[in-house]
């Protein structure tokens, strides 16, 4: 299955072991996490883990975007975040604001499709870990920025 990063080219790859796998080779650099596997396990292993791919078993299942959240938010994993399985290109936008930029997809024009994702929204609602504020905070500096001119 065709590889394909935020970036536009192949992501350095790592073979990633199952979570069972990985817990017992705890210095192996890349795991991959079912959408039942316990995110939080993880937090001691952050600071050296280079991938970790989630799988969303198929695309109207979500709790991959939540594990991408908690990892990059509340764990503070800097390294690749693999999405696999039921990627499909509508999705990417939100892949990407949950912290994903690696991605496994067969899909026909799904490099494309990354790289339309990223420009897709240019006002976000909620808070994500792609750094980018929310309307709600463009708002109130916009406020600001007319009180203070009066």
């Amino acid at each position: 299955m065709p590889l394909y990063n935020e970036a536009g080219g192949l992501p350095a790859t790592y073979v990633a072991l199952s979570f069972a796998d990985w817990r017992q080779r705890l210095d192996w650099p890349a795991v991959a996490l079912a959408n039942t596997d316990p995110v939080e396990d993880l937090a001691p292993h952050v600071g050296r883990l280079r991938l970790i791919v989630l799988d969303f078993p198929k695309f109207s299942d979500g709790r991959a975007y939540s594990q991408a959240r908690l990892l990059r938010g509340r764990l503070g994993y800097r390294g690749e975040l693999r999405a696999t399985g039921g990627v499909l290109q509508d999705q990417v936008a939100f892949m990407l604001r949950c912290g994903f930029d690696s991605f496994e997809s067969d899909q026909k024009g799904f490099g494309e499709a990354l790289a339309r994702a990223r420009t897709l929204f240019s006002i976000v609602y909620q808070p994500t870990e792609d750094g980018r504020a929310p309307a709600s905070l463009l708002r109130l500096k916009r406020r600001n920025v007319m009180a203070s001119k009066r």
